[in-house]
């Protein structure tokens, strides 16, 4: 876990299934809390057609790996050498991969498919 503590530059696409594109640039940081490390993510959403708006979102990630959302339910667990796993959020399903092999540089990748949902999020981290 030590190995993630500190501050990323995070840049992100989003890839909807009808084509439309939007990009994220920020920065992630994880810091030492007494249940793991609280992670943090903060930046410029840009759609287009629409001004760039600001963007977070907070998880808790604890020393098993397991990723929390900051309202306490569990989200999913980290595959520690990199792989996959997914997340259920009825009636959409999240697969995600992780990506160690360059780091430290990773990258994660959503695949969100359900009636509600239809799009891939590629993320990349580096140390800032």
């Amino acid at each position: 876990m030590a190995d993630f503590e500190g501050v990323w530059q995070l840049s992100r696409e989003i890839v909807q299934a009808d084509g439309g594109r939007a990009r994220f640039a920020g920065e992630a940081m994880w810091r030492p809390d007494p249940e793991g490390l609280r992670y943090e993510e903060r930046g410029l959403l840009q759609i287009p057609g629409q001004p760039a708006m600001q963007a977070e979102r907070r998880y808790l990630w604890r020393d098993d790996l397991t990723v929390w959302f900051d309202d306490g339910r569990f989200f999913h667990q980290v595959p520690p050498e990199g792989g996959e796993t997914g997340h259920w959020c009825d009636p959409d399903q999240y697969d995600v991969a992780y990506e160690f092999g360059r780091w430290p540089e990773f990258t994660v990748r959503w695949q969100v498919r359900g009636p509600r949902k239809d799009y891939e999020m590629r993320s990349l981290y580096r140390r800032a």
